[in-house]
Protein backbone atom coordinates (compact mmCIF):
# COMPACT_ATOMS: atom_id res chain seq x y z
CA UNK A 1 0.00 0.00 0.00
CA UNK A 2 1.40 3.46 -0.74
CA UNK A 3 0.30 6.64 1.30
CA UNK A 4 0.77 10.04 -0.18
CA UNK A 5 0.52 12.96 1.85
CA UNK A 6 1.08 16.51 0.32
CA UNK A 7 0.17 19.65 1.89
CA UNK A 8 2.57 23.13 2.94
CA UNK A 9 4.78 23.34 5.44
CA UNK A 10 4.00 23.30 8.68
CA UNK A 11 0.65 22.04 8.24
CA UNK A 12 0.92 18.96 9.84
CA UNK A 13 1.33 16.75 7.02
CA UNK A 14 5.32 15.42 8.42
CA UNK A 15 3.66 14.47 11.99
CA UNK A 16 0.33 12.42 10.30
CA UNK A 17 2.55 10.59 7.95
CA UNK A 18 4.83 9.25 10.65
CA UNK A 19 1.86 8.15 12.53
CA UNK A 20 0.28 6.70 9.20
CA UNK A 21 3.59 4.80 9.23
CA UNK A 22 3.59 3.44 12.76
CA UNK A 23 0.05 2.90 12.38
CA UNK A 24 -0.09 0.35 9.18
CA UNK A 25 3.71 -0.83 9.70
CA UNK A 26 4.60 0.95 6.43
CA UNK A 27 8.49 2.33 5.92
CA UNK A 28 8.38 6.64 5.95
CA UNK A 29 10.38 8.84 4.16
CA UNK A 30 10.01 12.61 4.39
CA UNK A 31 10.61 13.67 1.08
CA UNK A 32 11.01 17.48 1.63
CA UNK A 33 14.23 16.92 3.98
CA UNK A 34 15.78 15.70 0.40
CA UNK A 35 15.45 19.20 -0.96
CA UNK A 36 16.41 20.66 2.36
CA UNK A 37 19.71 18.81 2.30
CA UNK A 38 20.48 19.99 -1.55
CA UNK A 39 19.49 23.87 -0.15
CA UNK A 40 21.80 23.27 2.52
CA UNK A 41 24.78 22.10 0.68
CA UNK A 42 24.54 24.46 -2.28
CA UNK A 43 24.86 27.30 0.58
CA UNK A 44 28.02 24.94 2.00
CA UNK A 45 29.53 25.17 -1.17
CA UNK A 46 28.81 28.55 -1.88
CA UNK A 47 26.48 28.21 -4.47
CA UNK A 48 23.57 30.20 -5.37
CA UNK A 49 19.85 28.42 -4.98
CA UNK A 50 18.39 30.40 -7.38
CA UNK A 51 20.89 28.77 -10.09
CA UNK A 52 19.98 26.01 -11.37
CA UNK A 53 23.73 24.51 -12.10
CA UNK A 54 24.54 25.64 -8.50
CA UNK A 55 21.69 24.08 -6.93
CA UNK A 56 22.04 20.57 -9.34
CA UNK A 57 25.60 20.09 -8.24
CA UNK A 58 24.15 19.74 -4.88
CA UNK A 59 21.86 17.06 -5.16
CA UNK A 60 25.57 14.86 -4.43
CA UNK A 61 24.42 15.93 -0.85
CA UNK A 62 26.30 13.02 1.22
CA UNK A 63 23.66 10.97 3.15
CA UNK A 64 25.26 12.15 6.39
CA UNK A 65 23.78 15.64 5.76
CA UNK A 66 20.57 14.21 6.16
CA UNK A 67 21.00 14.22 10.14
CA UNK A 68 21.93 17.28 10.28
CA UNK A 69 19.48 19.59 12.47
CA UNK A 70 20.07 22.35 10.15
CA UNK A 71 18.04 21.14 8.16
CA UNK A 72 14.92 22.08 10.41
CA UNK A 73 15.25 25.65 10.21
CA UNK A 74 13.59 28.08 8.50
CA UNK A 75 16.28 29.13 6.97
CA UNK A 76 16.98 25.84 5.12
CA UNK A 77 13.00 25.36 4.27
CA UNK A 78 13.61 28.95 2.28
CA UNK A 79 16.30 27.25 0.79
CA UNK A 80 14.83 24.02 0.24
CA UNK A 81 12.02 26.02 -1.85
CA UNK A 82 14.23 27.69 -4.07
CA UNK A 83 15.76 25.03 -5.25
CA UNK A 84 12.70 22.60 -5.81
CA UNK A 85 11.77 25.30 -8.23
CA UNK A 86 14.50 23.97 -10.70
CA UNK A 87 13.23 20.88 -13.40
CA UNK A 88 16.98 19.58 -13.05
CA UNK A 89 17.06 19.26 -9.24
CA UNK A 90 13.47 17.72 -9.37
CA UNK A 91 14.59 15.41 -12.22
CA UNK A 92 17.95 14.25 -9.82
CA UNK A 93 15.95 13.12 -6.90
CA UNK A 94 12.88 12.13 -8.40
CA UNK A 95 14.26 8.15 -9.14
CA UNK A 96 15.18 8.16 -5.49
CA UNK A 97 11.51 8.95 -4.14
CA UNK A 98 10.12 6.54 -7.05
CA UNK A 99 12.67 3.69 -5.76
CA UNK A 100 11.22 4.51 -1.79
CA UNK A 101 7.40 4.60 -3.19
CA UNK A 102 7.38 1.71 -4.90
CA UNK A 103 9.42 -0.84 -2.26
CA UNK A 104 7.83 -4.31 -1.74
CA UNK A 105 4.92 -3.51 0.84
CA UNK A 106 4.63 0.21 0.00
CA UNK A 107 5.32 3.13 1.51
CA UNK A 108 4.28 6.10 3.61
CA UNK A 109 6.12 9.57 1.58
CA UNK A 110 5.14 13.07 2.71
CA UNK A 111 5.81 16.44 0.63
CA UNK A 112 4.31 18.40 -2.29
CA UNK A 113 4.16 16.27 -5.20
CA UNK A 114 3.68 12.81 -4.05
CA UNK A 115 0.57 12.43 -5.18
CA UNK A 116 0.69 13.95 -8.50
CA UNK A 117 4.03 12.84 -9.62
CA UNK A 118 6.25 10.64 -7.62
CA UNK A 119 2.98 8.08 -7.08
CA UNK A 120 0.06 9.05 -8.77
CA UNK A 121 -0.85 5.31 -8.60
CA UNK A 122 -0.92 5.73 -4.65
CA UNK A 123 -3.34 3.74 -3.19
CA UNK A 124 -4.28 6.44 -0.70
CA UNK A 125 -3.87 10.47 -1.32
CA UNK A 126 -4.22 13.11 1.18
CA UNK A 127 -3.60 16.78 1.06
CA UNK A 128 -2.96 17.92 4.50
CA UNK A 129 -3.30 21.99 4.83
CA UNK A 130 -3.97 24.62 7.36
CA UNK A 131 -4.19 28.58 7.55
CA UNK A 132 -0.76 30.44 7.23
CA UNK A 133 -1.68 32.03 10.90
CA UNK A 134 -2.38 28.48 12.60
CA UNK A 135 1.14 27.25 10.58
CA UNK A 136 3.06 30.03 11.69
CA UNK A 137 1.72 29.57 15.45
CA UNK A 138 3.23 25.90 15.26
CA UNK A 139 6.67 26.77 13.63
CA UNK A 140 7.04 29.59 16.14
CA UNK A 141 6.79 27.71 18.74
CA UNK A 142 9.14 24.79 17.15
CA UNK A 143 11.58 27.39 16.89
CA UNK A 144 11.34 28.48 20.82
CA UNK A 145 11.58 25.06 21.69
CA UNK A 146 14.98 24.53 19.67
CA UNK A 147 16.03 27.85 21.15
CA UNK A 148 15.94 29.85 17.89
CA UNK A 149 15.39 33.46 17.74
CA UNK A 150 13.13 34.39 15.12
CA UNK A 151 9.42 36.46 15.47
CA UNK A 152 6.09 35.04 14.65
CA UNK A 153 5.93 38.05 11.66
CA UNK A 154 8.98 37.15 10.34
CA UNK A 155 7.54 33.08 9.93
CA UNK A 156 4.14 34.00 8.87
CA UNK A 157 6.01 36.06 5.83
CA UNK A 158 8.11 33.27 5.10
CA UNK A 159 5.23 30.87 5.48
CA UNK A 160 3.28 33.08 2.66
CA UNK A 161 6.36 33.29 0.00
CA UNK A 162 7.04 29.70 0.12
CA UNK A 163 4.01 28.96 -0.47
CA UNK A 164 3.40 31.95 -3.46
CA UNK A 165 7.18 30.05 -4.59
CA UNK A 166 5.69 26.17 -4.68
CA UNK A 167 2.09 27.00 -5.79
CA UNK A 168 3.28 29.09 -8.78
CA UNK A 169 6.60 26.75 -9.64
CA UNK A 170 6.02 25.45 -13.68
CA UNK A 171 7.37 21.87 -12.66
CA UNK A 172 5.12 20.16 -10.46
CA UNK A 173 3.39 22.43 -8.33
CA UNK A 174 2.13 22.14 -5.15
CA UNK A 175 -1.48 21.25 -5.88
CA UNK A 176 -3.72 18.67 -4.24
CA UNK A 177 -4.40 15.99 -6.74
CA UNK A 178 -8.31 15.41 -7.93
CA UNK A 179 -8.77 12.06 -6.19
CA UNK A 180 -6.84 13.41 -2.80
CA UNK A 181 -8.75 13.43 0.50
CA UNK A 182 -8.24 17.10 1.97
CA UNK A 183 -7.67 17.57 5.86
CA UNK A 184 -7.90 20.69 6.86
CA UNK A 185 -5.56 20.62 10.78
CA UNK A 186 -5.98 24.53 11.32
CA UNK A 187 -8.34 24.02 14.40
CA UNK A 188 -7.19 20.04 14.93
CA UNK A 189 -5.12 18.86 17.88
CA UNK A 190 -2.77 16.35 17.12
CA UNK A 191 -4.64 13.69 18.35
CA UNK A 192 -7.47 14.82 16.23
CA UNK A 193 -5.57 15.16 12.84
CA UNK A 194 -3.71 12.00 13.14
CA UNK A 195 -7.31 10.05 13.61
CA UNK A 196 -8.95 11.97 10.98
CA UNK A 197 -6.16 10.61 8.63
CA UNK A 198 -6.66 7.20 9.57
CA UNK A 199 -10.05 7.19 9.15
CA UNK A 200 -9.36 8.20 5.68
CA UNK A 201 -6.89 6.01 5.17
CA UNK A 202 -9.30 3.12 5.92
CA UNK A 203 -12.31 4.51 4.33
CA UNK A 204 -10.04 5.13 0.92
CA UNK A 205 -8.85 1.57 1.42
CA UNK A 206 -12.43 0.50 1.90
CA UNK A 207 -13.50 2.20 -1.66
CA UNK A 208 -10.94 0.48 -3.45
CA UNK A 209 -12.06 -3.00 -1.82
CA UNK A 210 -8.95 -3.59 -0.02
Amino acid sequence: MIIAVDGPTASGKGTIAKALAAHFGLPHLDTGLLYRAVGLQCLLDGGNPDDPAAALAACTFPDTLLGDPELRSEETGGLASRVSIHPPVRKALYERQRSFATQPGGAVLDGRDIGTVIAPEADVKLFVTASVESRARRRFLEMQEQGRSVSLEEIAGNLARRDERDRGRDDAPLVAAPDAVVIDTSRLRREEAIAAAIAAVHAARARRGA
